[in-house]
């Protein structure tokens, strides 16, 4: 069974990328889906007045929207589904993930931020991704001692 550790935080944006990427109906091969909750961060002056409890119910509640929209149509793709949510910086989760499960694909399907939602630049780049790369070459040379 292989296993794909996607990274999300709009279903739509998410299941749109997937089939653009080859996934089809019905999957030949059964996958474990392990999907990492993205939440939208909650901004400095909000966060001053709303507790931490009030912030993690409305992140539980984003979560289960989320999730709710996309396990079923990766379920009908043949496989299993697993959610979690990102509570940690992104490359300390992705090694957690990726010892767990050892030979996983990860995928980063979250919908790039716009200028208009805080950044200067047109397209700004993810960081995950070299991230990722040297997670991977790390936890590879950790695993070869």
């Amino acid at each position: 069974m292989q296993t794909m550790i996607v990274f999300v935080d709009d279903a739509d944006h998410a299941l749109r990328e997937l089939e653009a990427s080859g996934f089809s109906l019905p999957a030949h091969e059964a996958v474990r889906w392990v999907l990492v909750g993205c939440a939208p961060r909650v901004t400095q002056h909000v966060s001053r007045w709303v507790t931490r409890s009030a912030r993690e119910n409305w992140r539980s509640r984003w979560a289960d929207k989320l999730f709710t929209r996309l396990a079923p149509p990766l379920q009908l793709w043949g496989g299993e589904v697993i959610t979690c949510m990102a509570k940690t910086h992104l490359p300390a989760h992705t090694d957690a993930l990726l010892l767990e499960h050892p030979a996983a694909r990860v995928l980063d399907l979250r919908r790039a931020r716009s200028p208009q939602q805080g950044s200067d630049e047109a397209s700004p780049g993810r960081q995950l991704m070299p991230a990722l790369l040297l997670t991977l070459s790390s936890s590879l040379w950790v695993m070869a001692e």
